[in-house]
């Protein structure tokens, strides 16, 4: 580390210890504190006078024996930056403060520190490893991006393939630190980037390799949820071509005793708690498994569950991990089944027998289960559980062992079975990720455990800090190793630099009588201890070893001085963990297991052997366990007892071998803090990892010797301000070095290299220094000069001001002082007397106040005396009266008392008495007393009883009579009282009746007086009525004129509320428009992808053909296959492309797929079928939604109509076309048969006359099926059109007659929809919820309405009114949304079949059509093939339906028939051949002998010659734009004219698009003839020869824009000469006389256009292969405006210079190359429409990358740097304006790069500001914002950085926007494209071919 006097030695102290200098002071709790010097600092001074960042003044004392200052701090200009090594003072606290500000201020955890990558982990989900960003750091140089762990590996990726070397990345760290993540994140990118050899997926596998090493390795600590507790070596192996084939894994220090002890809040290992948390499930039912919480070894952490971790989840991914790497399910189920019992082992409960003996009890239920998962016998595992065998040199003895003893067993037999599960699992995965081929190169990834020391540190960490000791080692010598290369290589005197060797150390725990040593010499011994083993530490190393030593309190332990801190051992456990031993009976007993599981075979074959068994002795922290190296078979037994040092020794010495043999890569992974909270930095912590893994001793041999570096032109460019004029010279490196002789005195502090500046430590700082003093200077001396002009100019204007204003106030001034004067005598006078009376009047009113103020005091003062009194009167009464009742209740509660106790006693003395009686009752002389006299007693008693009976039936006799006779007379007695009740109500009826009459007399009474009254009044108010009347009249004549007025206004409203609905219509429209159009932009986007991606299938179709025709060398003998990937639809691409090759080939390879292994050629048919079907649904998408935009745009009704009508029309036009090809085809069919017929009588006795026959019933029952089909059709068009017009009916009966006149002003359909819409709303709310008029009553009121509306308004019946409209209108809505679905239903049902008539149809015009194209011979076969073929797939339709159990049967026995069928019709055919070879031979003797002139033809060129007349065209006088050729020459024009063709010459010598010309007039030539297999032939030839040359030639830029510029035209030129009227709108008479006139080539524009797409997409694919290098060179690094952005220090890793040197781009490569794609374009004769397409994306390119970089560079972010990139957007938008692209859309791509440049050059600190980019910044997403907001950095002192609360306000306003969380743009995006159609007004017959074309054999006609 560098000390205080070493940062001084640049100058001296007194030049930088001066007056506001910053220096770091070191503190207790943040480690170092900044704070800032108060007073110059002079030699000789003992203390400092400083001030701490909170404003508290300190005085810092030097040390006395050292006087070291204390460390500067660097400018503020270069905290922040991505290598620490760019620091000019570089000292511990000036690399924990950067890292501490990028950390927490700037929100990045990658810092590099030269060749190290610190990492520091966040404890949150970053979004920084997308593919968006492995694409952005893929093929990038290290420097050049910012740190990150993608650039590590990609620097090892690169190295790799660039020095044919292999590579490691050496991650380490404490547990918690993200080393695991790192690691696993590097070899994402390596299988990202590289991809696989094979199609095995390989880099799937390894990706799949980390779930399982987590779940079996990693387990929660205290410390990390997924802490590794092993380390391991992943060597990623590459072939040639750099692409992975495999890879291999080596494990080290596996953590045994977590298995079955786990520390609080700890976890086990993830395995176990995935099993438990999936017992559940059906498959693991039988392990017997449940919650974790049940099992012993899963417990003791008492913390089972991880926050947000689902375990049955992860379960699922690692058993599809085990899948994917090979890892059967038998195996899988043998795997936990081994675990569970792990499980259940750690739950066996061990009681003891005596004090030297335990046992287990039986049927133990955990045990059970135990063996019964092993296949083990119970008896035998309990016995040994408890037992051990000793044997002696005679006998063998087995002895019990207590229950201690026995636990410790069993755990360490538990742990030994994890630990060969272990190494099972790493050698499956190992295998199943070895390469197949040989491995070229690997790139090894080293995770394992940082340096490590706790309280107590035991066996493990000692291993730990051991390799640690050799990973430091290794490290240190790499980067000594950097250093003296750089300076050999700039030719600089190398110095050598003292660093730290730690071989001493590792010298002391693995050489000879080392630490290792002894402790393996320690455990052979037979009585070995911890103790003694301690004893010879302290004998060998304690006076020897200065690393070595003993603490003072104790003798069990020792203490070892390593590299990064002192470190204490506890000696206890040493001896047992490094023997690391197992009952030997007990897996003897394993092995007799009887499972049928190869797995436990496996586990114990290479089982060791032990001598005794022992236990893991308590107390030990953890267990470990090193996977040993392969032992070979003949090795001794003693290689089979290494102990668990020596075998970690051997292992780490392999690693330190393979690492030397390697170039490595370093990563520190840093743990900010102990709580796992995110973005938190602890410094302390932080700082003791630092020093703990070579970062600092980095940092001190950098500071050693130079660190900071600089090219003699960024030299310059940075410090040009200190320079004089005359000091610059041509030769940068000479004027480099007369400035640094001038500025820094001592030449040792910079050296010159070959092209770099050395510089010492500091020294960048100091020049830093002067350059902001001249900078401030030159400010101060402006400002100084500006505000002398500006304040002199003010000066003067204030003084004539301030002149002429004192005249005029002077004056002024004199005429107030007089005017004062007199009124101030006046005043005084007046103030005399108006004082004297305020005086007086205050005093009288001060005496009255007095008076009444006594007068109120003194009556309150007698009230409140009276009141005392009366108070105190008050309140002696109530007391008497409560004491009296206080009295009274003490005596009551006395009372009370009393009696209670009285109570008590009396109760107490009963009790005696009667348990006195009790016992006096029970005595026999008792009884005997009261016995006396009873028997007298009871028999008198007795005779009472029965005279009392007798008495007793007398009276119930008496009773019964006498209810009798008062039943009798009740009877009559209530006859009697109804009777009289009756005649009380009638009396009271008559009452009431008379009473009645009289109140009705005397209320008419009352009537008629009221009446008169009433009469009278009415009277008087008629009278005073008239009055009013007349006043209300003239009243309402006033009202009337205010109401036309306020009707006026209503009606003005009204017209702007419709003009305002009206804009708001169109603006909907318009919205829905745009939707529409995106809708259909998206889904021409994904059509387009399709096409891209049925491209790549058919390369890698035609690769795989070619492959398999290589690898068959001679074509085996077999039937010929008919080709089965043959579509029908002619659009799909999938044409025989046999025309397209040479007539040769087509000789030879009669058939390429013959030996094409049958399978594969059936998946590769099945693929393309599939594809084609996925193309052929999304086109029918696309056309769905292109004609559902036309339909939007289209709103108005007699639009729609018409466009219902264009549809019918259309659909007849077809049917008549329909018609027209089948009256054609019948007609050929017709033809072809009498011919056949013909030649048969002509040939009846030749050999192939059978066949002709059965072609003649195949064509007659074809013509039969036509004839069906046709009816069919004519039957479904009937039912169509009858349809229809029902239809048209239905709309107009349930058309309204009448409408309101609103209603009638809405002609268009969308504003009724509107209309319809709010009626729909307003029906919905509760005032209008009423029951519904019917439908009659609400036509009848609509048909008639009332004249008077006057009457109508009346009582809100227009209202009414109104309201029945809404439900006329709901009604007919509903009846016509009705019959409109059934319509369309039946409609699309009945287009369905018209359709599935179609495909039928054109199946079988192509079959017919191909059946002619075939040889006469193969027509017989394809027409007995395609009828074998419909029969049975007719039957097996019928039998389907019937039976489906037959029907799969049924088609076995077709299928197998078929076969047979085949072989015998190739029998045939040889037969047929041999026959017509004799034919030959004979004719030609014939010929020989002269026997006549007849010649001997076969039959098939006579059906041949007979199908296919001689045309003999009339000769005109004019052309007629055709070209004629001969079937033979087809090839040779596709060659001349496509393949062989150099489109430069081509471009400029001749008119463009010449060769699109020339194949249409050749197909309008064939065309003219009616020649449908030449149409064919030659289209399909044309479309599969320009994608052969587009793959040949695929990377040239001038052929594919060539070719797109000719196909585009060959498309219009088939739209414009279709004949279709849309298209013919622009044709002259003689183009529409060239039209085609014979086939309709509709399918085929569709292909074409298919293949437009495809090249425009090659187009942009090779357009970007070219720009991308320049992008980022050009638009951000190259200076287009010098000096603006000067270069800021930098480190080891070097960026890209921005000075434009040879070879690098500038802004002015990237408009060359722009202008160069745009003249190649319109020298091809692109179509300007498609042009701009192509700018539109180049610039979206340009953008999207430059931002990206922008995104992931922060010496990029920076106000300079924005005004930059602003300036290079200008220029690129005046070549816009140049080439007169503007409107093309093209800048609108670029808007987010210019705002991201606008958002670094604003002001970035009030709410203002943020509310201003809020609003600025709508195209850059949230992400991007705080992205370039946290990597703004300034390039000078006098820039501002962002602060954290201004980032945070912006988070805050964004935090609503609905949007992606995508960080860079997707620079992969293609736009779709579309081709507008561009007639040609060239005439045809006027183009001329020229000779170079060779294509002479074309005749002109």
């Amino acid at each position: 580390m560098e000390k205080g006097h070493d940062s001084s030695t640049s100058m001296a102290a007194s030049e930088l210890y001066t007056k506001f200098a910053r220096v770091w002071i070191p503190d207790a709790d943040e480690v170092w504190k900044s704070a800032e010097l108060t007073k110059n600092y002079k030699h000789g001074h003992s203390t400092l006078h400083l001030t701490l960042e909170d404003g508290m003044d300190i005085e810092h004392k030097l040390d006395d024996k050292t006087k070291n200052l204390p460390h500067l701090r660097n400018p503020d200009i270069l905290v922040g930056e991505n290598d620490l090594t760019a620091l000019s003072y570089l000292h511990e606290p000036a690399v924990l403060h950067n890292l501490k500000v990028r950390f927490t201020d700037s929100k990045l955890i990658y810092t590099y520190c030269g060749i190290v990558l610190v990492a520091i982990n966040p404890y949150e989900n970053l979004p920084i490893y997308g593919s968006d960003i492995i694409n952005a750091y893929s093929g990038q140089n290290m420097g050049d991006m910012d740190p990150h762990i993608f650039a590590v590996a990609e620097e090892a990726y690169k190295q790799m393939a660039r020095d044919e070397r292999n590579q490691s990345i050496i991650v380490s760290g404490e547990s918690g630190a993200g080393k695991t993540v790192s690691a696993k994140y590097a070899m994402r990118y390596f299988a990202t980037v590289s991809g696989a050899a094979t199609e095995a997926n390989v880099e799937e596998k390894v990706l799949a390799s980390n779930p399982i090493m987590e779940a079996i390795g990693n387990a929660k600590t205290t410390r990390n949820d997924n802490s590794s507790r092993f380390g391991k070596y992943i060597e990623i192996g590459f072939d040639k071509r750099y692409r992975i084939i495999g890879a291999n894994m080596r494990t080290y220090l596996l953590e045994k005793s977590r298995v079955v002890f786990q520390a609080d809040e700890e976890r086990n290992y993830h395995i176990f708690y995935q099993l438990c948390a999936s017992s559940h499930l059906p498959e693991f039912k039988n392990l017997k498994l449940g919650s974790a919480d049940g099992f012993h070894c899963t417990n003791q952490g008492r913390n089972p569950v991880i926050d947000g971790v689902d375990d049955a989840k992860e379960m699922c991914t690692t058993q599809h991990a085990f899948s994917l790497l090979g890892i059967n399910e038998l195996n899988q189920k043998g795997l936990f089944q081994v675990l569970a019992a792990i499980l259940h082992l750690g739950n066996v409960e061990i009681k003891d027998r005596d004090s030297d003996s335990s046992i287990i009890p039986p049927n133990n239920r955990h045990l059970t289960v135990f063996c019964e998962l092993m296949g083990v016998t119970y008896q035998d595992m309990s016995h040994w559980l408890c037992h051990k065998k000793l044997k002696t040199a005679q006998e063998t003895y087995i002895k019990p062992i207590p229950r201690l003893q026995a636990s410790n067993a069993r755990d360490a037999l538990a742990k030994h079975i994890y630990a060969k599960v272990f190494n099972w699992i790493v050698d499956h995965v190992n295998k199943s990720l070895r390469a197949t081929v040989k491995q070229h190169s690997f790139i090894g990834v080293l995770d394992i455990y940082g340096f490590e020391t706790f309280e107590i540190n035991s066996f493990e960490q000692f291993c730990i800090n051991y390799a640690n000791e050799k990973l430091q080692q290794q490290f240190n010598m790499h980067v000594f190793k950097l250093e003296q290369e750089e300076y050999l290589k700039e030719q600089i005197p190398w110095t050598l630099i003292d660093f730290y060797d730690n071989q001493p150390c590792i010298n002391l725990i693995e050489a000879k009588m080392g630490v290792l040593d002894l402790l393996d010499e320690e455990c052979k011994m037979p009585k070995g201890s911890d103790d003694s083993w301690a004893q010879k530490l302290y004998n060998t190393h304690l006076k020897t070893c200065s690393l070595f030593e003993k603490p003072r309190m104790s003798n069990k332990a020792f203490i070892i001085q390593h590299f990064a801190d002192k470190v204490q051992y506890q000696c206890d456990g040493f001896l047992e963990k490094n023997k690391d031993t197992v009952n030997e009976e007990q897996i003897n007993v394993l092995k007799a297991s009887k499972l049928k599981l190869d797995l436990l075979v496996e586990l114990f074959q290479d089982e060791e052997k032990v001598t005794s068994p022992t236990g893991t002795a308590p107390g030990g922290r953890t267990r470990l366990s090193v996977k040993p190296k392969e032992i070979r078979s003949g090795a001794s037994s003693k290689e089979h007892k290494k102990t668990v040092g020596c075998q970690f020794r051997n292992s780490l010495a392999m690693l330190m071998e393979t690492l030397n043999a390697t170039t490595p890569h370093y990563v520190r992974c840093i743990k900010p803090n102990d709580l796992k909270f995110p973005f938190t930095f602890d410094p302390k912590r932080a700082v003791q990892q630092l020093r703990a893994c070579g970062v600092l001793e980095t940092i001190r041999i950098s500071a050693a010797g130079f660190p900071s570096r600089w090219t003699y032109q960024e030299f310059f460019s940075r410090y040009r301000v200190l320079m004089k004029q005359k000091d610059v010279l041509s030769d940068r490196r000479l004027t480099c070095r007369n400035v640094l002789e001038k500025l820094v005195q001592d030449q040792d502090k910079y050296q010159f290299g070959k092209t770099k500046i050395f510089f010492r430590a500091g020294q960048v700082a100091y020049l830093e220094k002067l350059r902001a003093d001249k900078l401030r200077k030159a400010c101060v001396r402006i400002q100084k000069t500006i505000r002398c002009w500006l304040v002199r100019k003010k000066y003067l204007r204030k003084k004539h001001a301030a002149i002429t204003i004192q005249r005029y106030t002077r004056g002024h001034q004199a005429r107030c002082l007089v005017k004062y004067m007199r009124r101030t005598l006046a005043a005084i006078t007046i103030q005399k007397f108006q004082r004297m009376c305020v005086q007086r009047k205050l005093y009288l009113q001060k005496q009255a106040a007095a008076l009444v103020m006594q007068t109120i005091l003194r009556a309150y003062m007698a009230r409140q005396k009276y009141q005392g009194l009366l108070r105190n009167h008050k309140a002696v009464f109530i007391q008497k009266h409560v004491r009296g009742w206080l009295a009274r209740q003490r005596y009551k509660r006395s009372l009370r008392a009393i009696v209670y106790l009285q109570c008590c006693i009396r109760r107490m003395k009963a009790k005696k008495e009667l348990k006195k009686l009790k016992i006096e009752a029970r005595s026999v002389e008792h009884f005997k007393k009261l016995n006396v006299g009873m028997e007298n007693k009871i028999m008198q008693l007795q005779r009472k009883l029965d005279e009392q009976a007798k008495d007793n039936r007398v009276t119930s006799e008496r009773l019964n009579s006498l209810e009798t006779s008062h039943a009798v007379e009740s009877e009559k007695l209530k006859v009697e009282v109804s009777k009289l009740k009756g005649i009380e109500e009638e009396a009271k009826n008559n009452a009431n009746r008379v009473t009645s009459l009289l109140e009705e007399l005397e209320r008419l009474r009352k009537e008629l007086t009221t009446t008169q009254k009433e009469k009278k009044t009415i009277e008087d108010w008629a009278t005073k009525y008239r009055d009013e009347m007349e006043k209300m009249v003239a009243e309402l004549k006033q009202q009337n004129g205010l109401l036309k007025t306020e009707k006026d206004d209503l009606n003005r409203m009204i017209k702007e509320q419709s003009q305002q609905m009206t804009e708001k219509m169109t603006r909907a429209v318009v919205e829905e428009t745009q939707q529409l159009e995106s809708d259909l932009n998206e889904e021409r986007s994904r059509y387009q992808n399709l096409l891209t991606e049925h491209l790549r299938l058919e390369e890698r179709y035609d690769d795989l053909k070619e492959e398999i025709t290589l690898s068959v060398s001679v074509p085996k003998p077999g039937r010929r296959r008919t080709d089965s990937t043959h579509s029908s639809n002619g659009s799909e691409c999938t044409y025989n492309s046999e025309f397209a090759e040479s007539e040769e080939s087509s000789r030879h390879g009669e058939d390429v797929t013959r030996g094409m292994d049958t399978s594969l050629t059936l998946k590769l048919q099945k693929r393309v079928t599939e594809l084609e079907q996925e193309k052929s649904s999304l086109r029918n998408e696309l056309e769905n939604k292109e004609e559902q935009f036309q339909r939007a745009r289209v709103r108005d009704d007699e639009e729609h109509k018409k466009s219902r009508g264009a549809e019918l029309e259309y659909e007849s036009l077809k049917r008549q076309e329909l018609d027209s090809e089948n009256k054609k085809l019948k007609h050929d069919l017709t033809a072809m048969r009498q011919s056949l017929l013909g030649n048969a009588g002509a040939a009846a006795g030749a050999p192939g006359s059978p066949p002709y026959k059965v072609l003649m019933d195949q064509l007659n029952s074809s013509c039969e099926e036509l004839e069906v089909r046709k009816e069919e059709v004519l039957i479904l068009r009937s039912q169509l059109v009858s349809q229809k017009e029902a239809m048209q009916h239905k709309e107009t009966m349930t058309e309204p007659v009448h409408y309101a006149e609103d209603v009638h002003k809405m002609k268009d359909s969308g504003a009724i929809t509107q209309a319809y819409l709010g009626l729909k709303e307003t029906n919905r709310s509760p005032r209008f919820l009423r029951k519904p008029l019917e439908a009659n009553e609400l036509l009848n009121q609509l048909r008639f309405p009332t004249a008077d509306f006057h009457r109508l308004n009346e009582d809100g019946e227009l209202w009414l009114v109104y309201e029945g409209l809404k439900e006329t209108n709901r009604l007919l809505e509903g009846q016509m949304q009705q019959q409109r679905r059934s319509y369309d239903n039946e409609v699309e049902v009945l287009r369905g079949e018209l359709q599935s008539v179609k495909e039928e149809n054109n199946r079988q015009q192509q079959l017919l059509a191909q059946n002619l194209q075939l040889p006469p011979e193969a027509r017989i076969e394809a027409s007995l093939q395609h009828e074998i073929t419909r029969l049975t797939n007719e039957n097996l339709e019928m039998l389907r339906t019937e039976d489906p159990t037959a029907y799969r049967s049924a088609k076995v026995n077709i299928l197998r028939r078929m076969v047979d069928l085949m072989e015998q019709l190739e029998k045939q055919d040889k037969t047929i051949r041999k026959l017509k070879k004799q034919l030959k031979v004979f004719s030609k003797k014939i010929g020989e002998m002269g026997a006549g002139h007849v010649e001997t033809i076969s039959p098939g060129q006579m059906v041949e010659e007979t199908v296919r007349p001689v045309n003999i065209p009339r000769r005109e006088k004019d052309f007629q734009g055709m070209l004629e050729y001969k079937k033979e020459d087809e090839l040779k024009l596709v060659k001349n004219l496509i393949l062989e063709l150099k489109p430069r010459g081509v471009a400029v010598n001749l008119i463009p698009g010449l060769p699109a010309y020339i194949l249409f007039m050749c197909l309008r030539h064939a065309d003219y003839v009616n020649d449908d297999q030449k149409v064919r032939t030659l289209l399909t030839s044309t479309i599969n020869s320009i994608k052969k040359i587009l793959k040949k030639r695929g990377d040239d830029f001038e052929t594919v824009s060539f070719w797109l510029s000719n196909t585009c035209r060959f498309l219009h030129c088939l739209k414009q000469y279709s004949g279709d009227e849309s298209f013919m709108k622009h044709n002259t008479p003689k183009q529409n006389d060239h039209c085609l006139s014979n086939f309709d080539l509709a399918e085929y524009r569709q292909v074409l256009s298919d293949l437009a797409i495809q090249i425009y997409q090659q187009l942009i694919k090779c357009m970007e292969s070219i720009l991308q290098p320049m992008i980022v060179s050009g638009m951000l690094e190259h200076e287009t405006i010098q000096g603006v952005s000067g270069v800021k220090p930098t480190g080891l890793r070097k960026r890209t210079s921005s000075i434009a040197d040879e070879g690098t781009y500038t802004l002015e490569s990237i408009l060359r190359q722009l202008s160069a794609f745009h003249s190649t374009m319109c020298q091809h004769g692109t179509d300007p429409e498609l042009i701009k397409q192509v700018v539109k994306q180049q610039f979206y390119i340009i953008g999207a990358v430059t931002l990206n970089n922008l995104l992931l560079r922060k010496d990029m972010c920076s106000w300079s740097k924005g005004m930059q990139i602003r300036y290079n957007v200008s220029q690129l938008e005046e070549w816009l304006r140049d080439k007169s692209l503007m409107l093309c859309g093209a800048k609108e791509t670029l808007e987010p790069l210019i705002q991201a440049a606008q958002l670094l050059q604003v002001k970035k600190k009030t709410d203002e500001d943020a509310e201003a980019i809020c609003s600025m910044c709508n195209s850059l997403s949230t992400s991007q914002i705080v992205k370039v907001l946290n990597l703004y950095t300034p390039v000078n002192e006098f820039e501002e950085r962002v602060s954290v609360t201004f980032i945070r306000t912006i988070q805050t306003r964004l935090r609503d926007r609905c949007e992606t969380p995508q960080l860079l743009m997707d620079t992969k995006i293609i736009y779709p494209v579309t081709f507008p159609f561009n007639p040609s007004s060239l005439a045809l017959e006027t183009i001329q071919i020229p000779g170079s074309l060779n294509l002479a054999f074309l005749t002109r006609v």
